[in-house]
């Protein structure tokens, strides 16, 4: 059984799926794709079952050795990629042949790219998902969240793919400003009117304080005027604010509690695109509720359901 070779790698790669749900209870985060939504194109274009495992390519970096003819598919952020130096477009599916290199270089558009393999990756199932998260230390090829390194086996067995195209309608605009729904709640009335109006009406700067677990935006003082609060269980997409008043997204590998006031939370697909803003581009925050986010939601999901 052969796969990809890493031949070089930044260290932020790593194999990811849909996460690990259920187990919040005992302290541990979901993982599982930042951008799920090009995680599911990527499993899509191959007629993958949407969260196959894939590989999460921050920031590029990454070289690949094809150790066997197959046919993969690449979504996400444009990287730069590359087979035998011969460009490849994301969005879409390609053949490799054994002794074919894949590279990519930086981004261009978006952040990160997601790479699926026929079947999906091997990996062990920790906890019900190969996903990998570093910090609890789960996941991943060797089962402890190891990223990708130079040597590691990118391993599938899957041979079967079915090779699709991806209709120019639903593909992301990473270039197009970016506007970010958010269901208002939690704490949401403890904050001044003032803050309450900032929060919707400026744009907010992605600071270089980001990583899995959360994205620090940049912008005006928000204030909580509320009581101290008790630790609460926090779900995916909470905006929390803490003292200084620069509201924080947290995200997959968030922590299970936190105490500080939420303004609200993002819907699954304004994660997904918070996810490929790099440092310095903004964003703006818009208030929806919860029907029209479900209605969104179903509709998204509906696209990767229906016929093509």
């Amino acid at each position: 059984m052969s796969g990809l070779l890493v031949e070089q790698s930044l260290g932020l790669a790593q194999l990811q799926d849909a996460g690990r749900f259920g187990v919040r209870h005992l302290g541990v985060t979901q993982g599982g794709a930042l951008d799920w939504v090009a995680m599911y194109w990527a499993n899509w274009l191959l007629g993958n079952a949407l969260t196959c495992s894939v590989i999460e390519i921050p920031l590029g970096g990454l070289v690949l050795l094809c150790e066997q003819d197959s046919t993969l598919a690449l979504a996400g952020a444009d990287l730069g990629a590359t087979l035998d130096e011969q460009p490849l477009q994301t969005w879409n599916s390609f053949a490799v042949r054994k002794g074919q290199r894949l590279v990519f270089d930086t981004p261009r558009a978006g952040v990160r790219a997601y790479l699926a393999a026929p079947g999906g990756f091997d990996g062990p199932a920790t906890l019900g998902s190969q996903s990998t998260v570093v910090r609890e230390a789960l996941g991943g090829l060797d089962g402890q969240g190891s990223t990708l390194r130079r040597g590691d086996k990118m391993l599938f067995t899957g041979t079967d793919v079915l090779r699709r195209e991806i209709p120019h309608t639903s593909l992301p605009d990473y270039s197009s400003p970016a506007r970010l729904s958010v269901i208002p709640g939690a704490q949401y009335s403890a904050f001044s009117a003032l803050s309450l109006y900032q929060a919707f009406n400026h744009a907010w700067r992605i600071d270089q304080r980001a990583d899995r677990m959360g994205i620090r935006l940049v912008g005006p003082e928000l204030r909580y005027t509320g009581a101290p609060m008790i630790s609460e269980g926090i779900p995916g997409g909470a905006i929390q604010v803490p003292p200084d008043g620069q509201p924080i997204v947290l995200l997959n590998d968030r922590q299970t509690i936190g105490g500080y006031p939420r303004l609200g939370a993002l819907t699954p697909s304004a994660m997904s695109r918070l996810a490929q803003l790099a440092t310095g581009e903004t964003a703006r925050l818009v208030a929806t509720d919860p029907e029209a986010a479900r209605r969104e939601h179903l509709e998204l999901l509906h696209g990767w359901h229906s016929p093509r």
